[in-house]
This record gives structure tokens, sequence and C-alpha cells, in this order.
């Protein structure tokens, strides 16, 4: 469990909101995708709910084809870079923690080791990696390749990356940097340490050239729920994204995940889950009931059918709405995201839903709850109290509404029942997460880190 029993939240910033047609609603703002100064608005005001971590996802490169579908549903078509981002709102916040995403398939470990480094000193200890190793061909593309690579391999490329990435964190000990007048010595070069590996996908020589981060190392974000996905995490991450939907799957993926944990030898709480969580409030049922079905109105057919289709992998331009999705045309097995892939397939198969009602109800794996701040709560203190997480990624269908709602009414009832934090009690992200800043690897061994 999280520090001191208290559940941890975090925010997925997605300018408008997490719904395909959030943009479209009457009480989103518009034309904000680039303008700094609403996205400060945004995490100052997680920050004010005393949220964990305001989240920034993120995919390398826009889309070039199936544009009329997109520019209706433009998610990730008109973004600033996360890193940049969340840097100049390391400025406008004091407290919370700021996480993006960052893919291993495009950045090369030196560059990506250096770009969190600095986050984390620019913040004062508050920077959070997303690793994600991109799951879409459109990205592949842009940096000149025909298509992703196959999934396992991702995944390996993944792991070497991270052990670069955090063998860089540790050129720098702690106390390396001196500022020694007297002598003339800034640094001591015995607590200097450089790396030299070769490796499958990586050949790196070198030192990173900034002192060790605040936070000793910034903390590691993963969301893959296929096996090497889960391998990854448990081996190498501090937080997880869980994006199941009902209380039993998510249950069952804590359970796991933090055995796997235990197989590393780490202990199982140095891992913090958060599920993925998509409340819409009302002051009652049926008003936060009518708010998403405005917004389910607003998604056209072509939206509809391309949100599906890119995470079941198949082309579903040309079929009937009102019809089921034939099973012929369904890839055997996902190459992209296997969650969301499973989830289509489960409900294709097995409640053989409608192409217009699967768009409808597909919300990419995250637990949509529609009510008032007790209904909301009741959902959250059930999954917490039932440990199928830590906390909950919110994901809100529309902002800044669904934030300034969230916080106005349903924070304080978490609060009420002793669930939520009343304050900060720390300054980092470790410190909000209940996570230990780890030592650098020179203060546990004189051994070479990597070989």
């Amino acid at each position: 469990m999280v520090k001191d029993g208290k559940m941890s939240l975090a925010l997925l910033a997605l300018v408008n909101g997490h719904h395909s047609a959030g943009w479209r609603n009457t009480a989103s703002d518009t034309d904000t995708a680039t303008d700094i100064d609403y996205f400060t608005y945004l995490a100052q005001r997680a920050e004010r709910a005393k949220f964990d971590l305001f989240f920034i996802a993120d995919t390398p490169g826009a889309r070039i084809d199936h544009l009329d579908a997109y520019s209706r549903g433009p998610n990730y078509m008109n973004c600033l870079e996360p890193t940049t981002l969340l840097s100049a709102l390391a400025r406008g916040t004091e407290r919370i923690g700021l996480g993006g995403t960052a893919s291993t398939s495009f950045y090369e470990p030196f560059n990506l080791a250096r770009l969190f480094a600095s986050l984390d000193h620019i913040s004062h200890g508050r920077a959070a990696w997303n690793v994600v190793t991109s799951s879409n061909d459109h990205a592949a593309r842009a940096f000149g390749h025909a298509k992703l690579p196959p999934h396992a391999e991702r995944y390996a490329r993944a792991k070497e990356f991270v052990e670069i990435v955090r063998a860089l964190w540790d050129t720098y000990e702690d106390d390396a940097i001196r500022f020694d007048k007297a002598t003339g010595e800034y640094f001591d070069p015995a607590k200097f340490h450089p790396i030299d590996h070769e490796g499958a996908f990586f050949k790196v020589r070198g030192a990173l050239n900034i002192a060790r981060p605040p936070q000793g190392q910034p903390v590691i974000i993963q969301a893959g729920a296929s096996n090497a996905g889960r391998e990854l995490a448990a081996e190498t991450a501090d937080l997880v994204f869980n994006s199941d939907d009902t209380f039993e799957e998510a249950k069952a993926y804590y359970d796991d995940v933090r055995a796997r944990v235990a197989r590393f030898g780490r202990d199982p709480s140095t891992l913090k889950v958060l599920a993925g969580f998509a409340p819409v409030w009302g002051e009652s049922k049926w008003e936060a009931e009518d708010k998403h079905r405005t917004l389910q109105e607003l998604v056209t057919p072509m939206v509809g059918k391309q949100r599906v289709g890119q995470d079941l992998e198949a082309d579903l331009s040309g079929l009937d709405p009102d019809q089921p999705v034939p099973l012929d045309i369904i890839p055997a097995s996902a190459n992209q995201h296997t969650r969301y892939f499973e989830q289509l397939v489960h409900m294709i198969k097995h409640e053989r839903l409608t192409l217009r009602q699967l768009w409808q109800r597909y919300e990419r794996g995250n637990k949509r709850v529609l009510g008032t701040a007790k209904d909301i709560a009741d959902v959250m203190e059930e999954w917490f109290a039932g440990k199928a997480c830590d906390g909950f990624m919110v994901i809100c269908p529309q902002l800044p509404v669904g934030i300034e709602e969230f916080a106005d009414h349903v924070v304080p009832e978490l609060q009420r029942r002793g669930l939520y934090r009343e304050d900060y009690s720390g300054t980092t992200l470790r410190d909000h997460l209940g996570l230990a800043r780890p030592q650098s690897r020179y203060a546990r061994t004189a051994e070479p880190a990597m070989g």
C-alpha cells in the first residue's frame, strides 16, 4: 500500500481530455494545445488538489494517412514535446510530480538520460519517465523505418535502454561535486564513473555531464500489459499504469505484477500500480450520464471506426456501423497495444456488439464511472481497499472541466473518508509515492556497473 495508507492520484493531461470529441463540446476551451498558460493552469489545479503526478502522454510524429478521421479526433496531432513542456511547468508548480512519455524505439539512451536528469534538477526532484516502445507504424516511418520491429524485439531493446539510462544517471556519486576552491577540485574523479557498454542494441562508452539527480534517479513509469511489458515493469519500474476495466481483472494484474517484482529480488511494495480511471461527475447520476451521452453523440462514424480500428489493427472504414465486426478481418495477435487489442476482441467475440456500440462503449480499458462524488469515491475505495491498485490515473473525458469537478467534489469526499492526503508530506515525487531514494550503485559496490 502507498505511504500512510493513502491512495495516489495522477492526472493524464490530454489537451481537451481523453474523449475523442472532448474538444467539440462547449465546456472545453479551444486552441489550447500549444498554450503553456493553459497547461500551467491544469498542473496548478491538480497540485492544489494534492495530486502526486501530472502526466503528459505522447507519440513521436503525426499521422499522415486517414486524415479525414484524425482531423476530427485530433489527439497527438498538435502537441508540445513533453520534456520541454514539463520543464516549463516546473517553474509554475512547486510539489506535483511531472511525468512524460519518451520512446525507447526512437531516442538514444544518452540524450534521454540527460533530458530527464535535467528535468529532475529543474523541478527539484519531481521528474518521471514513462518508458514506452511505441506502438504505431506512423512513428516508425517518421524515423526512417517501414514499420515497427516485432513486439518482443522492441521490449528487449527497451530493457537494455533502461539499464544504460540508469547507469548514466549514476555517473556522479552523490557527493562527487566538491566545489573545493582551496584545492581547485571541482569534482572528485574517484567518484565519477563512465560506462563502457556494448550490447545487442547499443554501444555506449561515456558519462553523463550532469550531477546525480535530486531523486537519485527519476521515477520510472511503465504501462505494459503483455507478458514482456509486465516483465519489464517488474524488473525496472517504480510506477505502473494498468488499464483493466473490472475489479477482478485489475486485482489479477496487481497480484501478478507484484509477484513478478518479488521474482526479480525486489520488494513488491517498491512498485506502485495506478489504475486507469475515467470519471464523469454530476450532481446526480442522471446528470453525469447526460454529460457522457452528449459527448458520445459528437463522435462521428468516421472517428469511431478509426479509433476502434487503430487498436484492433484492422481497417474498419468500409464496415456498416450497425453490424458486428467480422471475425475474419481481425489479426491473430497484436503487435501494438496488446491490452487494448485483447479487450476489443473479447467484446466482439463474447458480447457481439455492433461497431457503433463498440466505439460508444470502448474506453481503452479504463474504468468508467458516471455519477456523484459518492458514486465515484465508492468505486475508488472498493478498488483501493481491495488491493486492485495503489491509486488511480485520472483520465478526464474533458479538460479543464474534468479536473475542476474532480478536485472540487471527489477529492474532498476521498479526504473525508481518510483515503487521500490533506497536504503533501514531502517535496519530491518519490516522497509522494512513498518510494525510497535509490542509492548510487557505486555506494553499494565497487564493481563496474556495466561492461
